[in-house]
């Protein structure tokens, strides 16, 4: 379990981070500034307004809102996902920082990615518009593929199935210490970029079913499988079996992530538990592969994320 005083620490390295990248954020500005005083004045071209009206006929309405979002392949796959679904099916616009694959750790501890989050908060302060939440989607990458069956204890083992201690210092220390660092970071950018921190949504994953499907059949982008070939590994071949250790590890990761929304500084924070939304009698009506639900699985998980927006 993560202490006290690492979850502190790493509040504070969140925040000393966004210190530095505000810092030099700051010079490129004064730079961004000089550069657009020093050139000549172009003139502005304007659709002529029989155009223009047109144009917003065809485009529809103002969004009812912007989101900024950095996350995984939730956020960031083909086709469908929960970012494409907000714009599309529920009105927002969506400016996302997210790529498949990232782990939390990556969105934490690799450097670029909180500067490029400022440069999309900036170029929104510099049209007027103040992002109505910040979503964060993150987890499943640092618990599946490779790695996962050093999650599992040996079916043949006396101690078989999931091996707690080891999913305790994957989720609750590992995962939960990126989160409070993320999250710290962000809201330091926002409160000195807006002057108040701004709601910031958390979510978890439904109950996975690892029956060894991967995308399209295990190619391109997001290969696959990333569940069976570990539970096979550590002799475990019965789905019903499997399907029980992968829920007791996604309720471990929903119980971390609202600890994470429960610490004091965190009031802006919201936790989206995603649990029994894909539950359809035929989970293949609900899940495209062990990871990644249908189209209409993600139309279902994305109107919870609606529906909590409109709330916050």
């Amino acid at each position: 379990m993560l202490r006290a005083k690492d979850i502190e620490r790493a509040m504070a390295m969140g925040r000393r981070e966004a210190e530095e990248v505000l810092a030099f954020r700051d010079a490129e500005l004064r730079r961004r500034a000089a550069a657009i005083a020093a050139a000549p004045e172009e003139p502005q071209v304007f659709m002529a307004p029989q155009f223009a009206e047109a144009a917003l006929d065809t485009l529809g309405p103002q969004a009812r809102g912007v989101i900024i979002a950095e996350g995984d392949s939730w956020f960031d796959y083909p086709l469908h996902d929960v970012l494409r679904l907000l714009e599309d099916h529920h009105g927002y616009d969506v400016e996302s920082v997210a790529h498949k694959g990232d782990r939390v750790e990556d969105m934490a501890f690799d450097g670029g990615q909180l500067e490029e989050f400022t440069r999309r908060l900036e170029k929104l302060l510099r049209r007027g518009t103040v992002p109505r939440a910040i979503l964060l989607s993150g987890g499943g990458n640092d618990i599946a593929g490779r790695e996962f069956g050093m999650l599992i204890n040996h079916a043949a083992s006396p101690i078989a199935g999931l091996n707690r201690k080891v999913a305790e210092g994957v989720i609750g220390e590992r995962t939960k210490a990126a989160y409070v660092y993320i999250v710290s970071k962000v809201t330091s950018v926002c409160e000195q970029r807006i002057g108040r921190a701004i709601p910031i949504v958390l979510h978890g994953y439904d109950y996975p079913i690892p029956d060894g499907r991967g995308f399209l059949g295990g190619w391109w982008l997001f290969p696959g499988p990333w569940l069976d070939p570990g539970f096979r590994e550590k002799g475990f071949g019965d789905l019903d079996e499997k399907r029980q250790i992968a829920k007791t590890l996604i309720d471990a990761f929903n119980t971390m992530l609202s600890e994470v929304q429960a610490l004091p500084g965190f009031d802006h924070v919201h936790y989206l538990d995603l649990r029994g939304t894909l539950a359809s009698a035929d989970y293949h009506d609900d899940w495209a592969n062990e990871l990644h639900p249908t189209q209409s699985g993600f139309e279902r998980v994305t109107a919870k994320f609606a529906d909590l927006l409109a709330r916050v």
